[in-house]
C-alpha cells in the first residue's frame, strides 16, 4: 500500500468518528434544554400558587333589611300591687298560694272578725236610739214642747252615729282581705294563725298578662322612634326564641342629666314564657327596605372609611363603599358594589390592593389553568 493511500484512509476514518461524536453531543444538548424548560415551568407554577393568598369570599346579594335601634332592659309587669292588711287580727284562713291566678275582689285571707262585729253592733245600737229620739223630737216640736236647738242637736248626734256605724261596718269588711287587681300571686308572707298588724304587706300580686320593658334611648333617636313601631325581644333565659311586641308609649321630655328619653315597649299574651324580672335584648324596627344590596359585616375593613376587598380575575381591589342600614350580620351597600360582586370576608389582614388571591372552595378558572400549559408550549 502506498503512503498516499494510507493517509487518505486514515483521514476518512477520523472524519467519520468526528461526525458521530458531534451528533451525540448535539442530541445530548437538546435533551438537556427540554428538561430545563419543564423544570422552569413547574417552578413558575409553584411560585404562582405560593403567591396567591387563600381567602374566603361572599357574593353581594339582595334581601330585606331593617333599620333598628337596639338596647337592653329588664321586663316589668304592667300592674303590680302590694296587698296590705287594713286592720289587725289573727289570720283564720289563707285562701291562696304563690303562683295562683286571682281576680280583682277575690278573697285572699280571712281575719278574726269578732272584735269588729261587736263594734258594729255597738254603733248600730247608738244609731237606733238616736233615730228614735229624733222621731219623737219631730213630733214634739210641732207642739212647741221642744226647742229647735235641741232638735238640731239630736239630728247632728244621729248623723255622727250613722257615720260611726258605717265606719264600724267598713272595719268589719277589712277582716276579709281581697285582691285589688287581677293577676298572679308572686309572694306570700303570711300563714294561718299569724297575727297580722295593720298596714302589714302580706301578698304581692303581679299582672303578667302584659309585660313592659323600658329603654333609655339617646336623644338623637327621638325623630325616628314613635308609638306603634314593631319590637322584637330576645330573652337570655329563653335562648332561641324571639317575642314580638310594640312601642307602647314614648316620654315627651328628655332627661337633661343623661340626654336620654324613655321608650316603653309592651308584650302581650303571645309572649308565653316571659316573666317579670327577665333580662331582654330589645330591637325596635323603625324603617325597612325590602330589596337591599347587602354584604356580611365581616367584609368591611377596619381602616377608616368604609371599604371592602372585591375579588376579580384572581386579584383583589380595595373598593370604597357607602353604607346604609345594618341588621344582624348584614350591612346594606348603597354605592360601590353591584349584585354578584365577590367580597373577601376572611383573610383580609394579609391583603393589599392588587394582591393575587385564591378563593377557598372556588374552582380554578379555565384561564388560570391554561396559563402554565401555554408557558410550557412556548418553552418547547
Amino acid at each position: 500500500m502506498s503512503r498516499k493511500s494510507f493517509l487518505h484512509g486514515r483521514t476518512g476514518t477520523c472524519a467519520a468518528a468526528l461526525l458521530i461524536t458531534t451528533s451525540l453531543l448535539l442530541s445530548g444538548c437538546g435533551a438537556g434544554t427540554g428538561t430545563a424548560d419543564a423544570q422552569a415551568a413547574e417552578k413558575d407554577a409553584k411560585a404562582e400558587k405560593v403567591d396567591a393568598v387563600p381567602v374566603e369570599a361572599v357574593a353581594a346579594s339582595r334581601r330585606a333589611v331593617a333599620a333598628s335601634y337596639t338596647g337592653t332592659a329588664a321586663l316589668e309587669a304592667r300592674a303590680e300591687s302590694q296587698v296590705v292588711a287594713k286592720t289587725s287580727g289573727v289570720a283564720l284562713a289563707v285562701l291562696v298560694e304563690e303562683g295562683q291566678a286571682v281576680r280583682a275582689g277575690q278573697p285572699l285571707v280571712r281575719l278574726d272578725p269578732d272584735r269588729a262585729r261587736l263594734a258594729v253592733a255597738q254603733s248600730e245600737a247608738v244609731m237606733r236610739k238616736l233615730e228614735n229620739n229624733y222621731q219623737r223630737a219631730q213630733k214634739l216640736i210641732g207642739q212647741q214642747m221642744v226647742s229647735a236647738a235641741d232638735v238640731d242637736q239630736i239630728k247632728y248626734d244621729l248623723e255622727n252615729a250613722r257615720a260611726q256605724y258605717r265606719l264600724a261596718t267598713l272595719e268589719l269588711s277589712y277582716t276579709t282581705v281581697v285582691a285589688p287587681i287581677s293577676g298572679v300571686i308572686a309572694s306570700r308572707s303570711i300563714k294561718t294563725g299569724n297575727f297580722v298588724q295593720i298596714n302589714t304587706p302580706i301578698f304581692r300580686i303581679i299582672d303578667n298578662s302584659r309585660l313592659e320593658a323600658t329603654l333609655n334611648v339617646p336623644e338623637r333617636e327621638l325623630a325616628t322612634l314613635r308609638a306603634g313601631q314593631p319590637v322584637t325581644l330576645l330573652a337570655d333565659a329563653l335562648p332561641g326564641k324571639s317575642f314580638p311586641g310594640v312601642v307602647d308609649r314614648i316620654a315627651p321630655v328628655i332627661d337633661a342629666g343623661s340626654g336620654t328619653f324613655r321608650v316603653v315597649s309592651g308584650f302581650g299574651e303571645d309572649a308565653e314564657g316571659l316573666q317579670p324580672g327577665m333580662f331582654g335584648r330589645i330591637r325596635i324596627d323603625y324603617d325597612q327596605r325590602a330589596d337591599a344590596l347587602v354584604v356580611p359585616r365581616l367584609a368591611l375593613l377596619d381602616d377608616g372609611e368604609p371599604a371592602v376587598f372585591r375579588v376579580r380575575a384572581g386579584k383583589v381591589a380595595r373598593v370604597p363603599v357607602k353604607l346604609g342600614y345594618a341588621e344582624g350580620p348584614w350591612v346594606e351597600i348603597r354605592d360601590g358594589l353591584a349584585e354578584g360582586d365577590q367580597v373577601v370576608t376572611a383573610g383580609k389582614v394579609a391583603l393589599r390592593d392588587g394582591t393575587a388571591v385564591q378563593v377557598i372552595g372556588a374552582k380554578p378558572t379555565a384561564t388560570a389553568a391554561a396559563v402554565p400549559a401555554k408557558k410550557a408550549e412556548s418553552r418547547q
